[in-house]
């Protein structure tokens, strides 16, 4: 790609995320009452909907147990039933036990360690987890950890390769650099930008039956 086009991609990528905070304003993610529940959130909310994870959620906090030790403790086939609404049950417990599993192992069961590591050396040994990938690894450093990297997931996929900005191949650490070379290591900016991507594509670019004439992104 040529400098010229860098640069024109480059002031796209800021001028979406523009129109997008003028439309929306801020949005104050990630709904969680702690650092924790963020963890916990990102593995429950894959393949799913908020709606239900927060159901879930719900569930964990009134049996007392949304938190690190208390989650830890418990044994696999007594967290996937309370954790039903969330969908796949049976394997989110076991890979929300992985994850606590390794932050036993390499923290010594210290969140706060985990929240402090270095956000390569985090992210390395998050994606090592046995069903954490990239989003929901990408996810828990961003909105528990405080680290400023870009979460990018199918919404960011759907909208940026609708505006010619990537191609429909495009794969993850692809349009993660996307964001990450033409933006500051800002980690409100990726919280609020990520956010405000996914109320966009639920609202206007929706996968199918696209809102475009009303969107606030319509004539770039």
């Amino acid at each position: 790609m040529c400098v010229l086009e860098m640069n024109v991609t480059g002031e796209k990528v800021k001028e979406i995320y523009s129109r997008l905070h003028r439309f929306y304003g801020p949005q104050h993610w990630w709904p969680a009452e702690s650092r924790f529940e963020v963890m916990v959130g990102a593995v429950l909310t894959q393949n799913t909907n908020w709606q239900n994870v927060s159901k879930a959620i719900d569930v964990l906090r009134a049996r007392g147990v949304l938190d690190f030790q208390a989650l830890n403790s418990l044994p696999c086939e007594e967290l996937a039933p309370l954790i039903r609404s969330s969908g796949y049950y049976n394997l989110k417990a076991k890979r929300l036990k992985n994850l606590l599993a390794m932050i036993d192992q390499e923290y010594g069961g210290d969140l706060e360690m985990f929240f402090r590591e270095d956000l390569w050396t985090a992210r390395e040994r998050l994606l090592l987890v046995k069903g954490v990938g990239a989003e929901t690894a990408d996810s828990i450093l961003l909105y528990a950890c405080g680290q400023p990297i870009f979460v990018v997931d199918a919404y960011a996929h759907r909208i940026f390769s609708r505006h010619g900005l990537i191609p429909e191949e495009c794969d993850y650490q692809e349009l993660q650099d996307l964001f990450m070379d033409n933006l500051p290591d800002d980690t409100a900016l990726f919280n609020e930008y990520h956010a405000l991507i996914v109320m966009t594509a639920k609202e206007f670019c929706r996968k199918t039956s696209p809102r475009c004439e009303e969107c606030p992104l319509q004539g770039m």
